[in-house]
């Protein structure tokens, strides 16, 4: 997910239009539209932008072989 704001040790995380609210206090620094990993509400790692564009488009690949499978 991208922190699209921060006020504190909260941000707010979006992908695909779902925004959450996620404690910050876990990294060292987060930053304006970085992509960080989240766990239970939790940020718990900053990720680089070109590794979670690539991660996001594998499970998008995913999610569209699941439909095609879903619909016979």
């Amino acid at each position: 997910m991208k922190i699209t704001e921060i006020t504190g040790q909260w941000g707010i995380a979006e992908l695909a239009g779902v925004r959450q609210r996620v404690n910050l206090q876990l990294l060292e620094q987060a930053s304006l539209n970085s992509y960080v990993l989240i766990h239970a509400g939790f940020a718990i790692q900053e990720m680089k932008e070109t590794e979670a564009l690539e991660i996001l488009e594998m499970l998008s690949g995913i999610d569209a072989a699941e439909a095609d499978t879903a619909k016979g």
